[in-house]
């Protein structure tokens, strides 16, 4: 086994962090490589905000519902789909490209885009020790975010990325079995064996809950997840992603 595959297989998500900011030689080595990332057709439909400011990020942490390693952590990013410099290239090329940057198809071109570079960005930072956290909490109230950072029309705030010098190792959570996530040639899982594999899964999970909290907590994956899914959260997510020009199509 490589030292990338370690990286990988060691990934847990850190919310502690020391007080140690990020040097600008690490931003750009993490921005850096999540500019290598794979993206479709070359459109490198995402753009990268950086912040240092500690009101802002105390702002962004209130916003993603009091989550305070967004504020404490060695930097946050955060990865927004953009569109907005394929608007400008539409007009430097006298070209109408407004069907395209409204469809559907080139909305999620770009989320996936942001979320390739993110795991790239994640995976150089672990590389270098350094810990993170993916914040979706940021789309809780997502206007507002965007009025903050001040994004333009076809810019869209997705997720936050805390990265900083971890105050200490973190556990990690136990993932779903391999064969629930991998088929081959079709989806080929019968109904009756996944609630098998889950009902396995569910003691796993449990079992790392009570050794977390001594006996405390014994969640099951399901039940989270039901409850999870009871409501619907972020109603407002089509309206607002709408009214920044996208998916009109």
């Amino acid at each position: 086994m490589n030292d990338v595959i370690e990286t990988i297989l060691n990934h847990r998500s850190i919310r502690k962090f020391k007080d140690i900011p990020l040097t600008d030689e690490q931003i750009k080595t993490v921005v850096s490589s999540a500019q290598m990332a794979s993206t479709s057709s070359y459109i490198q439909a995402y753009t990268i905000i950086g912040v240092k400011n500690p009101e802002t990020k105390q702002k962004l942490a209130e916003l993603a519902g009091g989550q305070a390693y967004v504020e404490n952590s060695g930097h946050f990013f955060i990865f927004c789909a953009d569109l907005q410099r394929h608007e400008l290239i539409g007009k430097m090329e006298n070209t109408d490209v407004s069907e395209a940057l409204q469809s559907t198809e080139k909305f999620m071109v770009s989320v996936i885009d942001a979320a390739l570079a993110a795991q790239n960005a994640t995976l150089a930072a672990e590389s270098m020790g350094l810990g993170i956290c993916y914040i979706g909490g940021i789309r809780n109230n997502i206007e507002e975010v965007s009025n903050l950072l001040k994004l333009p029309d076809y810019v869209i705030p997705l997720f936050g990325l805390t990265v900083g010098v971890p105050e200490s190792e973190g556990s990690q959570k136990p993932r779903l079995p391999f064969e629930n996530v991998y088929h081959e040639e079709t989806y080929t899982q019968s109904e009756d064996k996944l609630i098998s594999q889950l009902h396995e899964y569910n003691e796993t999970v449990a079992e790392y809950y009570r050794e977390r909290t001594d006996g405390k907590r014994s969640d099951t994956w399901t039940g989270q997840m039901a409850g999870m899914l009871s409501s619907a959260k972020r109603k407002q997510m089509m309206e607002f992603v709408q009214s920044k020009g996208f998916m009109k199509n």
